[in-house]
């Protein structure tokens, strides 16, 4: 693992239950010291499913956790598959208007936002800005417009997974004197960045990561064959001592199980050392249907 993990960004989670109701409490506290111990340990609940969620730097970093749960806290839990946080993004800028409009009794729900949705220089993360002038939406309402844009980055439209990189400008809307409010203007807010989303050509980032694997020379050749079918680029050679040391650039949903791969192929000689590098789009073939993180446990 690298020296400098604490300055790595979450990109797997697992999830974990207990094996039993009685180890459910001691199981919450045991992650919470954890947590406390290391910034880089996230401990969640997915509000859908109502498990419990462990995000962390790497594989590795997530099997000490659990290694520290059996050895420390004698707690023998079920585990999820390892998930990788993918991300998405537009690609291109839209404009869409959506009118949220609803009759209850004699009282309504009214609001018409007009949005243009593009793509955010890579890094720079999600940006509002409201274009309004002229009181076409109320200063009152625009809380509400930006909490329905916000609840939507969480779950982009090509397969659920974080929106990034994103910039939203509000810069038309219409609003009613009695039937409008913070909510409505919530509603249609939310509405129209979900459409934007789906015709603003969005793709799914995978996290790539710098890899360095020291090897006997002798087993370069099958090394370098396996990076290559994990969709790895090799960068470089070079001799470190004795040892050949290949540099690489690898996708990480590719490299789970990269350890005891690595152990097999070089008879227990070789080690690794990986660290995250950059976003990339994801090369998916235009059959392939859109994916969600499973949740499925394993014993």
């Amino acid at each position: 693992m690298p020296d400098d993990i604490h300055t790595q960004p979450m990109l797997v989670e697992i999830a974990i239950e207990p094996k039993s109701k009685a180890e459910q409490d001691k199981l919450g506290l045991a992650l919470a010291r954890l947590a406390a111990e290391d910034t880089s340990f996230l401990v969640s609940t997915d509000h859908e499913s109502g498990q419990t969620i462990l995000k962390g730097t790497s594989e590795l970093h997530l099997d000490a956790k659990l290694e520290l749960l059996k050895r420390t806290y004698k707690l023998d839990a079920r585990i999820g598959s390892p998930q990788i946080a993918f991300r998405e993004r537009p690609t291109r800028r839209v404009e869409v208007e959506y009118a949220h409009k609803k009759l209850e009794g004699a009282r309504g729900e009214f609001a018409v936002v007009k949005l243009v949705v593009a793509p955010n220089e890579p890094g720079k993360g999600y940006l509002f800005v409201s274009r309004i002038v002229g009181g076409a939406v109320p200063k009152a309402y625009i809380p509400g417009v930006e909490k329905g844009l916000e609840s939507v980055l969480t779950c982009g439209m090509v397969a659920g997974f974080p929106v990034v990189d994103v910039k939203v400008e509000l810069i038309d809307g219409k609003y009613h004197d009695v039937d409008s409010s913070v909510r409505t203007f919530e509603i249609a807010a939310r509405a129209a960045f979900r459409e934007a989303l789906r015709k603003a050509n969005c793709v799914l980032l995978e996290p790539i990561m710098k890899l360095e694997v020291a090897t006997p020379v002798s087993n370069v050749g099958s090394l370098i064959g396996d990076l290559n079918f994990r969709r790895g680029q090799i960068r470089a050679q070079d001799m470190r001592g004795s040892a050949a040391v290949i540099h690489a650039m690898v996708p990480l949903s590719n490299m789970l199980g990269y350890a005891e791969t690595l152990r097999v192929l070089s008879q227990g000689r070789a080690t690794f050392t990986m660290q995250f590098a950059h976003y990339a789009a994801v090369p998916l073939p235009e059959d392939d249907p859109p994916f969600r993180p499973a949740t499925g446990m394993r014993a």
